[in-house]
């Protein structure tokens, strides 16, 4: 019996560890909007993902295809292309460029964020390397609660646009995503606090 209620008591005492960061960020993120109901901001953040040998990787493309659409409703005037630009990560970034700029982005009007390895570090970037002071964030709406707490936490007014076209074909990917969010925010919290300064590139 005593070893039962210890494990209840652990369990309840875990969930809420996991779900209190969640609910903070969900609380300061604002609503979700899609493509026609986003306000205008200077900037579209595309947010890096996985590049594959043959291009972006379904997540990615999706995320890139949804900045090329707010640009083209003139939802944002200049895209952010942020990730990992090494030659381990198939330079992530430059891919995300190359590819919005056979889909009709003119080149001027995208900047490669060389260093956003993560969240965090995208958006301190985007406000002390680039300038940037209202954007709006782009990625899989299981991850934009975060991206876009993140950036409002440090200083940006940021509001969100989410990709929900790759939930059915890849349902694993995406169920690993949501669950991954729960610890990335304890991460993000942690970032925040601290101050940490952001990768460089």
């Amino acid at each position: 019996m005593k070893r039962w209620r210890f494990l209840t008591v652990a369990a309840v005492v875990g969930v809420a560890a996991l779900a209190g960061p969640a609910i903070a960020v969900r609380a300061d993120s604002g609503p979700d909007h899609t493509v026609e109901s986003a306000p205008h901001r200077p900037v579209g953040i595309v947010l890096g993902a996985r590049v594959q040998p043959s291009g972006p990787s379904p997540y990615l493309r999706a995320r890139i295809d949804l900045g090329i659409e707010l640009y083209r409703s003139g939802k944002v005037d200049r895209l952010i292309m942020s990730g990992d630009d090494s030659a381990e990560a198939l330079h992530e970034p430059t891919t995300m460029k190359l590819y919005a700029i056979d889909r009709g982005v003119p080149a001027q009007d995208i900047t490669v964020d060389p260093a956003g390895l993560d969240t965090y570090d995208t958006c301190v970037r985007a406000r002390d390397e680039y300038g940037a002071t209202a954007v709006t964030m782009i990625t899989q709406s299981y991850h934009l609660p975060r991206a876009v707490a993140t950036c409002r936490w440090v200083g940006l007014d940021a509001i969100g646009v989410g990709d929900e076209s790759v939930r059915g074909p890849h349902p694993r990917s995406w169920w690993y995503g949501v669950a991954r969010e729960l610890l990335a925010n304890w991460k993000m919290l942690i970032d925040v606090a601290s101050g940490r300064p952001p990768a460089e590139g």
